[in-house]
């Protein structure tokens, strides 16, 4: 039995390390490498999801997204509980700091999230950057519709951060998500 070189064994070590760090997407980019700016987007072709209204950097704006903007977004993807399902549950959807990446909302502290129902609440804009906080279009694999919390759903990574179970949060998990307005 012959024993490997120290060496070689070694760079075979520091060459799979690498593999895997370039296999894994930044935190911030939600996998989507480098994000577009929402602010230059044609007019959407398919059926608007989301819209964003208000101000960034001291502009008004207002962008449309179909299902092709922010899913160039990247996906991310969650196991988490909720207070309206039963059991652990795997969200899909796009992280909403990449989104106000792509606003370039850097200045942006909170934001208004508005329901087909027009429920709306205020969300601290330190809550997308603290917590892997998403904007879910999918749930165990199938598309969220308006009938199941749909078509965008904003879910907090609960099981990961019990700070999150408090009910000051339940009331920020907006479904049926339609628009996001910036102050």
């Amino acid at each position: 039995m012959r024993r490997k070189r120290p060496l070689l064994v070694l760079t075979s070590i520091m060459a799979g390390m690498l593999a895997m760090a370039l296999a894994v997407p930044a935190p911030s980019q939600g996998g989507a490498g480098v994000l577009p700016d929402l602010l230059k987007l044609p007019e959407p072709q398919g059926d608007v999801i989301l819209e964003i209204t208000g101000r960034v950097a001291q502009r008004s704006v207002h962008v449309k997204l179909d299902w092709e903007n922010l899913e160039a977004l990247g996906t991310h993807a969650i196991s988490t509980t909720t207070s309206w399902t039963d059991g652990t549950h795997l969200f899909e959807g796009v992280l909403a700091r990449d989104v106000m990446a792509a606003l370039g909302a850097e200045d942006v502290e909170t934001v208004r999230a508005v329901a087909l129902n027009e429920y709306e609440v205020s969300i601290p804009v330190s809550d997308f950057e603290t917590y892997d906080v998403i904007f879910a279009w999918a749930m165990d694999g199938k598309r969220l519709t308006a009938r199941d919390k749909g078509p965008l759903w904003i879910v907090y990574p609960r099981v990961e951060h019990s700070e999150l179970q408090d009910e000051k949060y339940d009331h920020r998990w907006v479904w049926q998500l339609y628009r996001l307005i910036l102050p």
